[in-house]
């Protein structure tokens, strides 16, 4: 895992940057120095410069990036090729190819060299990679299928530059208060981030998963998709289905081993990390593995984890986060993100990545299997509204024109909304957030609609039942834009390398043909059946039926508490009250505080918002001085 920085002149024959120019461009690429402590390389030609911070984790002592492949190509890579041997020996036969290292980012330039773009499909793993044609000037750029891996990008009169930071983007996109696209925070506060491509930068996108791109000076910017996760179900028998996850689990775990740095793993109390451990633990039983929780009844898993792990023979190392360690990290939490992500599930990652950081430089981890294998209870909620779903159109409007009528929180009103709601305008994530009539009382400007961003998946899932086109959103929303963002920035943050075996194209194959009953069985309350069936014998059994919990975060207890008169003081004093009426957002958090209702979680994705503001509009909290943000907040 690294970090990467390149731009391309628009102009010809540019020639070298000048001094200032070349400073401000390492000086960006610094700001990325967690993602990669190893080794830095900046490099200047004509009219083009690359950056590199390496973290090195496969062929260590060579494979320095940027890396150039026979007179044409210069590549940098962030990610893994898992099956770049095999990739190897394949160039070597059918093309003759010649390699000078032996990592998996020459073999990458050499599949895009002979192969071109039809190498991208051939690729197993998480990747973004800059390629740049030295004949043609021409800048080619692609991102792994499921977005596990960043790439920014931002175009000016100057020319293309790309990133794995939108930070690293900010000295060349102008000041972000003038820019601040309001579309895209109208998002936030439906989904809880920022949906791709967006960013809170109107001028900086990012290149969406399973997308490659190429640009030319003069030629301008071409996006197409070469990837796109396809729910439909197969006649499956069971058992079959079932050999074919436990296969291609098995196989994807490892593959993920790979490494020549210590490995371990994450485990919480669910059955997808309780899978990775137990597969892993087969090749190699002295794995490491960690945990978090919080010293708060029901909010820690360390207990559960800590059963599984000596069940399955692992050592556990775990995390207790105490709300001292919330109130120092936050500031810099964000501003890792880059955009906010008001998912407070953040905060138990950050600091379980940092203490994993001090055993291990690669870890294991659980995420996107309830995206392809239907691991949300809220999947259910199409089984549990098909009766009201069937009546008459003219019965629903009543239905509904009585449940706008009954006292907010009454039991049975939300039943109604949702049930006399169209599935296209009812879920649109895994988190909903704000609704629409809220975001009106509380944004300051107008903005698209939420279904901006889901509509066009509706349409692409019109063949399928409402479960595959809930998974389908949220493989195109909720997992790029929350759970890979914070996956990647929160464990580069301490130079630690998360990989995700369950976002491997064999297992996405295994999991996408199952019908809607091999994933959420009629009786009962059981999510991701086919997974708990594939994983019968080799998890523990206590764990293979257990709900999932997902490593659980107290927030609203501490908005009653020391954080709340922090979050208090904070709305308080934002310059985001110009975006915001931060007056109603103060009197959700009121009402939290005295118990008349749950605001936490609207509560802190304004919070989280306002602290964004505060770091990269204001400037008037800065993380990276560790005694400047600490008085902040104590203030």
């Amino acid at each position: 895992m690294c970090g990467l920085n390149v731009f391309v002149s628009s102009r010809p024959a540019a020639g070298s940057p000048d001094p200032q120019t070349s400073a401000a461009f390492a000086a960006a690429l610094e700001t990325m120095h967690h993602r990669g402590p190893d080794d830095t390389r900046v490099e200047f030609g004509d009219g083009v410069a690359f950056g590199f911070k390496r973290l090195a984790i496969v062929d260590r002592e060579h494979a320095a990036q940027p890396l150039r492949y026979h007179d044409r190509w210069t590549v940098v890579f962030n990610g893994e090729i898992y099956n770049y041997r095999q990739l190897r020996l394949e160039l070597i036969r059918e093309h003759g190819a010649t390699f000078a290292t032996e990592g998996d980012g020459e073999v990458l330039a050499a599949a895009f060299h002979h192969w071109g773009v039809a190498a991208l499909p051939r690729l197993r793993g998480m990747f973004a990679f800059v390629a740049y044609d030295g004949w043609t000037g021409t800048v080619h750029a692609a991102r792994d299928p499921f977005g596990v891996k960043p790439l920014y990008l931002l175009e000016t009169v100057d020319g293309l530059f790309l990133a794995s930071e939108r930070k690293a983007l900010a000295p060349f996109a102008g000041p972000d208060r003038g820019a601040l696209d309001t579309d895209a925070l109208a998002h936030y506060l439906s989904f809880q981030f920022v949906p791709d491509p967006m960013t809170l930068h109107r001028q900086v996108r990012r290149l969406p998963p399973g997308h490659r791109l190429t640009w030319t000076p003069g030629g301008g910017l071409r996006q197409e998709r070469y990837f796109r996760p396809s729910l439909r179900p197969l006649h499956l028998k069971p058992e079959e289905a079932y050999a074919g996850i436990r296969d291609a689990l098995r196989d994807s775990v490892r593959s993920h081993l790979n490494a020549e740095v210590p490995v371990g793993a994450f485990l919480s109390s669910g059955v997808d990390s309780s899978a990775i451990v137990a597969l892993a633990a087969e090749v190699k039983p002295d794995l490491q593995v960690f945990t978090a929780g919080f010293a708060h009844d029901g909010y820690s898993e360390i207990e559960i984890a800590q059963d599984t792990a000596d069940r399955l023979g692992v050592r556990l190392t775990p995390t207790v986060v105490t709300e001292d360690d919330v109130l120092r990290e936050l500031p810099r939490i964000v501003q890792l993100l880059d955009d906010p992500i008001a998912d407070p599930s953040l905060i138990p990652l950050y600091f379980l990545a940092q203490t994993a950081s001090r055993h291990v430089t690669v870890a294991l981890s659980g995420e996107g299997s309830d995206e392809l294998f239907g691991g949300y209870a809220i999947y259910r909620e199409p089984a549990s509204l098909a009766g009201i779903g069937r009546l008459p159109a003219g019965v629903k409007r009543g239905l509904r024109g009585i449940a706008h009528t009954m006292p907010a929180g009454m039991r049975g009103r939300s039943f109604l909304e949702r049930g006399t709601t169209a599935i296209e305008e009812r879920y649109y994530g895994n988190a909903r957030i704000f609704s629409p009539e809220e975001k009106a009382d509380l944004m300051r400007f107008t903005a698209e609609p939420h279904t901006a961003v889901t509509a066009h998946l509706y349409a692409e899932t019109a063949d399928v039942d409402d479960v595959a086109s809930m998974q389908y959103v949220d493989l195109h929303t909720w997992l790029p834009g929350d759970i890979l963002v914070k996956s990647d920035r929160l464990s580069m943050a301490h130079s630690l390398e998360l990989r995700v075996p369950f976002l491997d194209q064999a297992v996405y194959a295994a999991a996408a043909g199952l019908p809607t009953e091999l994933k959420l069985p009629a009786r009962g309350r059981a999510t991701k059946h086919a997974l708990r069936e594939a994983m019968r014998g080799i998890v523990p059994e206590s764990v293979r039926e257990r709900r999932k919990l997902g490593f659980p975060t107290p927030t609203r207890i501490w908005l009653k508490g020391a954080i709340g008169d922090w979050v208090a003081g904070l709305m308080a004093g934002s310059g985001a009250r110009s975006l915001l009426d931060l007056e109603y957002a103060q009197r959700l958090l009121a009402e939290h505080r005295a118990g008349a209702a749950d605001h936490s979680r609207k509560v802190w994705t304004v919070a989280m918002f306002c602290l964004w503001y505060a770091i990269f509009v204001d400037g008037t909290i800065r993380p990276f001085s560790p005694s400047r943000s600490r008085a902040i907040i104590e203030a």
